[in-house]
């Protein structure tokens, strides 16, 4: 056994988080990067293992996506596959997997290691795709889609209600636009070494900043923070909507209250003066009082 591999997190966490277990030698291929593979002597690498599970995984999200949405046109359908079916959304999938995520599990070659390769996202979606194609190879396709339910039926859950966008900094301003608070607007900063740069990025929209979210790159660092900023503004709306649903229901009930109670309260003003206006209204009610002088100006 290598170093590299006796320092690798127990691979039964892995198999836990997919619910299944693979053959080692099947599930050993799915982990081997091919920067490990050609370190170590030309072994055989994740890549025909991650074209197969990419044609698993696009079955198995369309044909759910199909039934889930009955109505959506072709063009609606492939933009919400393609929301959930990206690098970006494979590595935030593969970074749950397990207590450490999926990084901890890859046999990665000496120059991916100390670039932070274990954290990169094409690298932690190629190897999601590959291990959903060993999944497939050993058990077939209805396993498979089992395991890739468990996996995205949340992500496919929220980008149906990510709006028509369906990434995150166009679902953001379509919805700053329907609030009316104008364009978001972006900040960032990276640090780090230029090999291994961390990008923060923050999004001011009408003055509030959100985010301060990081990323290996601008662009995801960037969609993160749309992330954030979209879930704040649209809670909040909720909020604002269900207080300006109560105000208008409690407005409601007031108004009909008033209808019911105006004619009891006019029938037991006293008698009125020789204009026709309300006398005192003891034992009646100031309501009452105001609706007899009113009657008796008439």
């Amino acid at each position: 056994m290598t170093n590299d591999k006796r320092r690798r997190a127990p691979v039964g966490h892995l198999e836990s988080a997919f619910g299944v277990s693979l053959h080692p030698e099947l599930l050993e291929r799915a982990l081997t990067h091919r920067s490990y593979a050609y370190e170590n002597g030309g072994l055989p690498t994740n890549e025909r293992l991650e074209f197969l599970g990419d044609s698993v995984l696009g079955v198995v999200i369309t044909t759910a996506l199909f039934h889930n949405h009955p109505d959506l046109p072709e063009g609606q359908l492939a933009k919400l596959r393609a929301s959930v079916v990206n690098m970006r959304a494979l590595a935030d999938v593969a970074r749950g997997l397990g207590p450490e995520g999926l990084g901890a599990y890859l046999l990665l070659g000496k120059g991916e290691e100390s670039t932070g390769g274990r954290d990169k996202a094409s690298i932690l979606a190629d190897t999601l795709e590959a291990l959903l194609g060993a999944i497939y190879l050993q058990y077939g396709l209805d396993t498979a889609a089992i395991v890739i339910h468990r996996l995205f039926d949340p992500l496919m859950a929220e980008s149906a209600g990510r709006g028509a966008a369906l990434d995150w900094k166009t679902s953001l301003q379509e919805l700053t636009a329907a609030l009316g608070l104008g364009v978001p607007e972006y900040r960032i900063e990276g640090t780090g070494p230029d090999h291994l740069k961390t990008f923060t990025a923050w999004v001011v929209v009408a003055g509030n900043r959100y985010g301060g979210a990081e990323g290996r790159s601008k662009k995801e660092a960037e969609q993160r923070a749309a992330e954030s900023a979209w879930r704040e503004l649209t809670a909040q709306a909720e909020r604002d909507q269900a207080e300006r649903a109560a105000a208008e229901q409690a407005a409601a009930e007031y108004a009909a209250a008033e209808q019911v109670a105006t004619p009891a309260a006019v029938g037991t003003g006293a008698p009125g003066g020789p204009n026709g206006s309300a006398g005192d209204a003891t034992g009646g009610t100031a309501l009452g009082a105001r609706a007899a002088d009113e009657a008796g100006r008439a």
